[in-house]
């Protein structure tokens, strides 16, 4: 695993081209909409082409480049990056409110996906109306998402080698079209001068609320950060340096072209494809149409590996996974592909055009920005040990979201609603998961295993005691040999004694190192009773029963235990031994007394639980021999209960007593 890394940090050009193609999707066509969304009804002005421009130049240079291209890609954990990877980073100090930032950052991660693919495709798809006005784009945009979703399931490893060639043709299409209009009108270079950026908050007529159209410039920052791990720090930043002058040009080129068009209204000319040449325009457009797919492409497989993280650390309901091909890390989640598709359709047939989509987009955004930014402003205090840079982070980037996140809010009312309730719906999901955990592992009684050894031995020998499997295993909650979940105990002896050769407890960790596999073994009974304890990362694939199998082979070629059957019949043959998994699931015990707030919490617990995959399919036990049980556990303390004997019963009872002796 290690190799795979150290390859991952080699520069190479291959690795720059991936990069083209994984990452850049999103903030790569980003030019088809922003400058549209800047101008919006206004007349254009050169106050407010140039101060625009300038405003998405220093959104890319201070929050793209500065916050994650150098400062967020050094928080790297083994170098994997992300929210739950910063997550992963900053847990281990013990400071209980960063699961906040984390769950916030996923929920509007998310969120975003319903719209991105959704704007990226019809901004393309738009520029069919300057060959024909009257060309529907609904329709054609609804069947490209509907494909880009259906394939998501046979993976994209194919496809996938060549997004990093049609990303690299993108951005040199891109930046050449906007160096043609640059030549003709390089007075728009002024704006690169800060001053044009502040004038344009300070004095233009509600200046301060265009930064919400600006902020869509960098709304795939995040993806860079993201993912990390697939392409290594150094091939990103080599590939940002190439696709940052790829974008100002563009940008550069259409405020150019807008210089022509001072004192008149955009009305629903595409500045983007209005910078390219009439014999250009088709393949401009097929090229666009392209780039937008390969952006949603990315940001679905970059949503799927979020929710498998969260599900690894217990943040997310169980879901189905899939592995469509041999390439690393690509997974499938078939719940979230549909959800996502009916989501974006619905995004398509609510807002229609891609200009009354940008409302919608963005203010889910900004929140992630800011929980990274709280995120890593702890990392960097805590692990760098440099307080003053850290509090510097904190003022810049804090007043720049900020500022951005207030501007958004004005978005709410034209479409913001829908990504907000959207992300919301996902944050109180993952909310009550945490808060159920946390319940859960409070009240969770855990028993000194010394107690019991006696007891096992006396079980394992008592022939009248129905025989459950040759070798029973239980997975634990506890991960320590010394002690023991209370529920095994009472599976064990209490609710209906289980007699086995030899008894298993198997606690599987994930740890915050992404693609950790090692285990360990703890002897109770020699031969008869074993701890297993595997440490898988969060984002190795949580296969239990094909580890625990090798690990058993393991031990059994070490001379541990005995694989073979003790039955005669079969032993006769050379059979392999039976073994058998008791799942225990935590049910709170009716007997106890909770807040209100707790008991919505728990039935909140239970519809998710309904809706989710099984322990058995999440750990990859369908095929094995499975017992699931519901153990009570108390969640608060005892509730009291009062019951008073009936005199007349008690009299009753003398009575028929003297009777029946003096009979007797």
């Amino acid at each position: 695993m290690e190799n795979g890394h150290s390859k991952l940090q080699t520069l190479t050009g291959a690795g720059v081209l991936v990069s083209l193609g994984i990452i850049y999707g999103d903030i790569g066509t980003s030019p088809l909409y922003v400058f549209k969304a800047i101008i919006g009804q206004r007349d254009i002005t050169e106050e407010l082409i140039f101060g625009g421009l300038s405003l998405v130049i220093w959104t890319l240079t201070l929050v793209t480049t500065i916050k994650y291209v150098y400062l967020a890609l050094n928080a790297d954990n083994k170098g994997e990056g992300g929210i739950f990877a910063l997550y992963a980073l900053v847990r281990k100090y013990r400071a209980g409110w960063v699961i906040f930032p984390a769950i916030i950052g996923c929920a509007t991660l998310i969120s975003d996906g319903f719209i991105t693919p959704a704007i990226s495709v019809s901004s393309a798809v738009e520029g069919l109306r300057i060959l024909n006005a009257d060309i529907p784009t609904v329709p054609i945009v609804i069947t490209i998402i509907i494909a880009i979703f259906v394939f998501q399931q046979f993976g994209t490893s194919v496809v996938g080698k060549t997004f990093g060639p049609i990303m690299l043709i993108w951005f040199t299409f891109i930046g050449t079209m906007g160096l043609l209009q640059l030549v003709k009108n390089p007075e728009v270079l002024k704006a690169l001068n800060p001053m044009y950026a502040i004038n344009l908050l300070i004095k233009y007529p509600g200046g301060f609320w265009i930064l919400g159209a600006v902020f869509l410039c960098t709304t795939g920052a995040e993806a860079l950060y993201s993912d990390l791990g697939h392409c290594g720090k150094k091939n990103i930043r080599v590939g940002w340096g190439f696709v940052k002058v790829a974008l100002l040009l563009n940008y550069f080129g259409q405020a150019a072209w807008l210089m022509t068009q001072v004192d008149s209204r955009l009305g629903d000319i595409i500045p983007f494809y209005a910078i390219i040449p009439e014999p250009l325009l088709i393949f401009g457009i097929i090229i666009a149409t392209m780039a937008a797919i390969i952006a949603s492409q990315a940001l679905i497989s970059g949503t799927f590996t979020l929710v498998n993280e969260a599900m690894k650390l217990k943040l997310w309901p169980a879901t189905r996974l899939r592995y469509p091909s041999e390439v690393k890390g690509q997974i499938y989640i078939p719940s979230i592909n549909w959800i996502l598709m009916i989501g974006c359709i619905a995004v398509v047939l609510i807002f229609r055009e891609s200009s009354a989509m940008e409302g919608a987009y963005g203010l889910a955004i900004t929140f992630d920005m800011l929980m990274t930014t709280s995120l890593l402003v702890y990392y960097f205090s805590l692990s760098k040990k440099s307080t003053i840079r850290a509090m510097g982070m904190a003022v810049l980037f804090f007043s720049i979201e900020g500022a951005f996140l207030v501007s958004n809010l004005s978005k709410f009312g034209h479409g913001g609603w829908f990504t907000f309730t959207i992300a919301s719906a996902f944050f109180f999901m993952m909310f009550i998961l945490v808060r159920a955990r946390k319940l859960r592992d409070r009240h969770t009684e855990f028993v000194d295993v010394k107690h019991y050894v006696e007891l096992m031995q006396d079980v394992q020998n008592d022939q009248s005691i129905p025989k459950e499997a040759t070798n029973l295993v239980y997975l634990a909650v506890a991960d320590s040999k010394r002690y023991i979940d209370s529920n095994i105990i009472y599976s064990l002896f209490k609710k209906r004694p289980k007699r086995a050769d030899v008894y298993w407890f198997l606690h599987v960790d994930t740890v915050d190192s992404p693609f950790t596999s090692k285990y360990s073994i703890d002897t109770i009974i020699p031969r008869k009773c074993f701890f297993v304890r595997m440490k898988l990362g969060f984002k190795t694939p949580h296969r239990i029963n094909l580890l625990f199998n090798k690990i058993v082979h393991e031990m059994a070629e070490y001379g541990e235990v005995d694989l073979v059957s003790p039955y005669p019949a079969l032993h006769k043959h050379s059979m392999t031994a039976d073994f058998k998994f008791i799942i225990l699931n935590s049910w709170a015990s009716s007997d106890s007394e909770i807040s209100n707030f707790d008991r919505i919490v728990i039935q909140g617990y239970r519809l998710i639980k309904k809706f989710s995959l099984g322990t058995a399919e999440l750990y990859g036990l369908e095929a094995a021999n499975i017992e699931t049980e519901r153990a009570p556990i108390s969640v608060g303390p005892q509730a009291k209960a009062k019951i008073k004997r009936e005199k007349e019963d008690v009299e009753r009872e003398k009575e028929e007593r003297y009777a029946e002796y003096g009979k007797k």
